[in-house]
C-alpha cells in the first residue's frame, strides 16, 4: 500500500535520535568554527585594537593596506613556498615509505613505529627541541658535520635567512611523515593482490607493477592525501613560532605568523588588520580546495562511467 510522502517536520521527527546524537558536534562547530569565522569576517572590516569593546568601521581600507604591505606578500610568498616544497615532498616521501613498509620485511613493525612516534609528539616541543639539535654553537648536527669533514664550520640551519625556511620544511615533514604513511598503507589495501599475482606471472618487475598497477589505481586517493597535506602545511605556526619565531628578517614568517605579530604581540594590536589577512588567506586555500574536490569529482565520474 502506497503511503503518501512525510512532511519535512515528520522526516525530522522520525529521525529525532539522529539530530539528538548530532547536537553536541554541531554546537561545538558553531561556537569554535562558525562563529570565530565571521566575527574574523566583521573584525576585518573594523579599525579594532582590541582593548575597546567596539571599533571604527573601515570597510573594505584593512585589506587595501594588505594589498600593499610588502610583509603580507612576504608572508604569503613564504606560505606559498612551504605548501610547494612540503607537500609533494612528504606525499612522495610517504607513498615510497608506505609501498616498502606494506611488503613482508623483518622488524616492519618496529620500523612503522617509528615512523608514526612523531606524529604524536607536539609541534612547539619538537619546535623546541630541534632549535637546540640545530645550534651552530655546540648542537649535535654540527658536531657531527664537523667532526665528519662534510661542513668546514657551523651552519646555521635555521639563522640563516637562506636555509631557515628550508630546514622548518625538512622539520615539518619528517613530523607529519607517519600519519601520512598510514594514508597510503590504507590506500594500498584497496588494490587486488589478484592484479599484482597475475603481473608477476607475466614476468613483471616490481617498477613495471608500481607503475602500471599501483599508480593509476592509487590516484584518486593522491589527489584526497595531497588535498589533506596542503591543509595541514597551511596550520605549521605552532612549529614555526618556537623553531624561528618567523625570522631571521622574516624570511620564515607565514601567514599564521604575520596575523599572530599583529593581533597579540605588537605594542598596539590591530586586530582589524589581522583579521582581514586571515580572511584573505582563508579564500585562498577554500577555493584551492574548492577547486582539488572539484578534480576529485570528475575523476570518480570517469571511474564510475568506465
Amino acid at each position: 500500500m502506497h503511503q503518501p510522502p512525510q512532511s519535512t517536520l515528520g522526516r525530522i521527527w522520525a529521525d529525532r535520535w539522529i539530530y539528538l546524537f548530532l547536537l553536541p558536534t554541531t554546537l561545538l562547530l558553531g561556537i569554535f568554527t562558525v562563529y570565530p569565522t565571521l566575527a574574523s569576517l566583521w573584525f576585518s572590516l573594523l579599525d579594532r585594537d582590541g582593548f575597546g569593546s567596539d571599533g571604527a568601521f573601515v570597510g573594505l581600507a584593512n585589506y587595501v593596506e594588505l594589498a600593499n604591505d610588502p610583509l603580507f606578500w612576504n608572508a604569503f610568498g613564504n606560505t606559498m613556498q612551504f605548501l610547494l616544497i612540503a607537500v609533494p615532498l612528504r606525499v612522495g616521501l610517504a607513498l615510497v615509505l608506505a609501498v616498502i613498509l606494506n611488503a613482508s620485511l623483518p622488524f616492519v613493525r618496529i620500523l612503522r613505529t617509528g615512523i608514526f612516534l612523531p606524529v604524536v609528539t607536539t609541534a612547539a616541543i619538537v619546535g623546541v627541541v630541534m632549535r637546540y639539535i640545530l645550534d651552530p654553537t655546540g648542537g649535535p648536527v654540527n658536531l657531527i658535520l664537523s667532526q665528519t669533514g662534510l661542513a668546514d664550520g657551523a651552519v646555521n640551519f635555521l639563522g640563516n635567512g637562506s636555509l631557515a625556511l628550508y630546514s622548518a620544511i625538512a622539520i615539518w615533514v619528517w613530523k607529519w611523515l607517519g600519519i601520512t604513511v598510514i594514508y597510503w598503507m590504507a590506500a594500498l589495501q584497496t588494490i587486488p593482490a589478484d592484479l599484482y599475482e597475475a603481473a608477476e606471472i607475466d614476468g613483471a618487475t616490481a617498477f613495471q607493477k608500481f607503475v602500471r598497477i599501483t599508480l593509476p589505481l592509487l590516484t584518486p586517493f593522491t589527489i584526497i592525501i595531497t588535498l589533506i597535506t596542503a591543509i595541514d602545511a597551511t596550520n605549521v605556526f605552532d612549529l614555526l613560532l618556537t623553531l624561528t619565531n618567523g625570522g631571521p628578517f622574516y624570511s620564515t614568517e607565514v601567514i599564521d605568523i604575520f596575523v599572530y605579530r599583529h593581533a597579540f604581540v605588537a605594542n598596539i594590536p590591530r586586530l582589524g588588520y589581522a583579521s582581514a589577512a586571515a580572511m584573505f588567506f582563508g579564500i585562498v586555500v577554500s577555493l584551492a580546495a574548492l577547486v582539488q574536490i572539484l578534480v576529485v569529482a570528475r575523476i570518480g565520474r570517469r571511474g564510475g562511467a568506465a
